[in-house]
């Protein structure tokens, strides 16, 4: 592995993270009064696994991969949050949003990075 590749997955990381935090805020921030689901994280998810998912199509070389998918997109998307999210409706009297958050992202997500693949290999 390349100096550079060593130097960009921190760099590129916390880009990610950074980006990530941007669009929840922003996504949350336009979240309609009363609403409990955490959109800001479905919208990071479904993005990033669309992103993943149009890498895997392009197929990249090795340290592409690892720069782009595991350090820009391992920091932009985030199952902690998720889960967190979804504990916190849970033990808060909020099971079914609670449910809804498990399997809507969950299915969205696997649709989005089926699409981005297979966007990804038609290019």
């Amino acid at each position: 592995m390349s100096p550079l590749v060593w130097a960009g997955v921190p760099l590129l990381g916390g880009l990610g993270a950074v980006a990530r935090v941007m669009l929840a805020a922003a996504v949350d921030a336009r979240r309609a009064r009363g609403s409990r689901l955490p959109l800001g994280t479905f919208a990071v998810n479904l993005s990033g696994s669309t992103l993943l998912g149009l890498l895997a199509g392009l197929a990249p070389g090795d340290e592409a991969r690892l720069l782009l998918g595991t350090a820009l997109l391992g920091g932009y998307t985030t199952f902690s949050t998720w889960m967190a999210d979804s504990t916190v409706l849970s033990r808060t009297g909020h099971g079914r949003t609670a449910a809804v958050n498990i399997v809507v992202p969950l299915l969205a997500g696997l649709a989005a990075v089926a699409a981005g693949d297979a966007f990804g290999t038609a290019l």
